[in-house]
């Protein structure tokens, strides 16, 4: 069996998706795609100026893998910059919307993203799931709420 995708805590919606330099024609320019999770790792490293461990935390992923994603965004960009390509931001294994969950017929716990998970636990497929930090349904009351 395939692990599971582990998705990556985004706080922030970049405004603008699509960079071209401007001595370019739109047509005949090859783009990078830096996913939005790459943005993320960019944005809390560079501009909120945090340390690995605490990128690692907010984005909710191994310090590992927040380096794995910060090289791969640095490189992407410069990669653009320096052979004039435009730069796309679009995709990537992220939510804005992750809970922690507890099944109440098996007692496991799990991460649940409400974008795109099922609302059942992946141990015994029970409905029967609450939010670890809240009473009550998680797909209820969580999405209207930031665990942090």
């Amino acid at each position: 069996m395939p692990r599971p995708i582990k998705w990556r805590r985004v706080q922030v919606k970049p405004k603008s998706t699509y960079f071209i330099p401007v001595d370019k024609k739109n047509c005949l320019l090859e783009n990078v795609t830096l996913k939005i999770e790459e943005l993320e790792a960019m944005r809390l490293k560079d501009i909120e100026k945090l340390n690995q461990e605490q990128c690692a935390e907010k984005m909710m992923v191994s310090r590992q893998t927040f380096q794995n994603i910060i090289e791969s965004a640095r490189k992407k960009v410069t990669i653009a910059l320096v052979e004039g390509k435009g730069i796309k931001i679009d995709g990537g294994n992220f939510t804005y919307n992750i809970c922690s969950m507890k099944c109440l017929d098996c007692d496991h716990v799990f991460d649940m993203n409400y974008e795109r998970d099922e609302v059942e636990c992946p141990n015994c497929k029970s409905e029967e799931i609450r939010c670890s930090k809240k009473q009550g349904f998680c797909k209820k009351k969580c999405r209207k709420q930031n665990h942090e």
